[in-house]
């Protein structure tokens, strides 16, 4: 058995990048940059009035003035107009070019107009107000987005307002989540007493895809001469194999010999953890990767968010996912010589420090358990107790 650490640094060194490809902007949302976003022009491009009101120059009514006639209205969108009277006034929409001349404006809230003369309300009025200033808040050619990350509705907007009509983004690894048993039935089906209802495939396709990741499922029967043949054709279209179940030592668990029988270079088989010990992991041929996971729920899930997940962020952005740590809210005593994941429930203090509470369950087969919990508390290996605040790393699966 190899060690949580050393497993981690194993996994590292087979991350590579998926590739690139260019989209439409508008099949954009939800993949991951990999270009940069620069700045085409002044963000704004212009002087931009950011409420509806009258526009002035500012030296008037530093002076004294307080009414000033209206000489036209500026729309959005069209060419700027020109105050030439600074004692007079423009009428101005949101989202036009402040007029030439004027520097500040006054919202109508804050106006009386009565036969086209605008008489300023308030006393409190501050040059440039209203008036979002060209290039305020970015420079032409400045950057703005960087390869990595996850493009949503903000990063779309900038790329569009930049006029990028296609980005480019890295490629969907194609993924394989291959669940194993005869005891699986499909979820439709109604089970036997001694059947379960496939539950694993559905779960880790879930994971993925909250990290914008696509993966095709599969069950396959503990037939070693099917399993074989499948994975075997599976493998010249896969970049990523995700397995649950037939990597522990029942006499069922057939997953290892095939491996080898197909040409697939163990790195690693059982990490000193709890759960999933079993882990095995290797690499196909082709460049394939095959994380088969153990087949009890708990056991997949961790392992799926400790290693997994990881590994598809490191390829994808360059970087480690970023660190979280919670405090314990109570003692957790556990004996063996392991790396210990417990099950926590979330939460933050008033004084903004996260805290975890463990989340009691009834060992790796509990998949209703994870429903109470919001992540996986890693306590290292080498104590039996593990004291109320305390602070170790999370791995989390949903936002608390």
């Amino acid at each position: 058995m190899i060690t949580v650490s050393e497993a981690n640094d194993i996994i590292n060194q087979e991350c590579k990048s998926p590739g690139i490809e260019k989209v439409n902007l508008e099949d954009a949302n939800g993949r991951y940059l990999a270009q940069q976003i620069r700045a085409d022009r002044d963000f704004p491009p212009f002087t931009r009035v950011s409420m509806d009101g009258i526009a002035i120059k500012f030296a008037a009514f530093a002076e004294g003035r307080r009414a000033f006639a209206i000489k036209g209205v500026q729309a959005a969108g069209d060419p700027p107009l020109t105050l030439e009277d600074p004692n007079s006034c423009l009428e101005v929409m949101t989202g036009a070019m402040i007029p030439i001349g004027s520097d500040t404006v006054i919202r109508y809230e804050d106006v009386e107009i009565k036969a086209e003369v605008a008489t300023i309300q308030i006393e409190d009025v501050r040059e440039k107000q209203n008036a979002h200033q060209q290039g305020l808040d970015r420079k032409a050619d400045a950057v703005i987005l960087e390869p990595g990350i996850r493009i949503g509705p903000g990063e779309i907007g900038v790329a569009a307002t930049v006029g990028c009509e296609y980005l480019s983004v890295y490629r969907q690894p194609l993924i394989r989540i291959v669940a194993t048993g005869d005891e699986l039935v499909p979820v439709k089906q109604t089970p036997e007493p001694w059947q379960i209802r496939q539950s694993n495939m559905h779960s880790l396709r879930a994971l993925l895809e909250q990290m914008g990741l696509e993966a095709s499922i599969h069950h396959l029967t503990d037939d070693p001469e099917k399993l074989h043949t499948a994975l075997k054709e599976m493998m010249p279209e896969t970049d990523v194999f995700i397995l649950s179940g037939g990597v522990s030592k029942g006499k069922f668990d057939y997953l290892p010999r095939i491996f080898e029988e197909l040409g697939v270079h163990k790195h690693f088989h059982r990490i000193k953890q709890r759960p999933g010990k079993p882990f095995w992991f290797g690499k196909g041929p082709g460049g394939q990767l095959f994380f088969a996971l153990p087949g009890n729920p708990v056991s997949s899930f961790m392992c799926n968010i400790r290693y997994v997940l990881p590994y598809f962020h490191r390829c994808i952005t360059g970087a480690e996912p970023k660190a979280v740590y919670a405090q314990l809210t109570e003692d957790i005593k556990f004996k063996p010589d392991l790396t210990y994941f417990a099950q926590v429930k979330l939460a933050y203090a008033e004084n903004g420090l996260l805290l975890a509470s463990p989340v009691h369950g009834h060992g790796s087969g509990d998949l209703a358990n994870l429903t109470l919990a919001d992540g996986f508390i890693e306590l290292p290996a080498g104590k039996e107790l593990y004291t109320k605040g305390e602070a170790y790393r999370v791995w989390k699966y949903r936002d608390s």
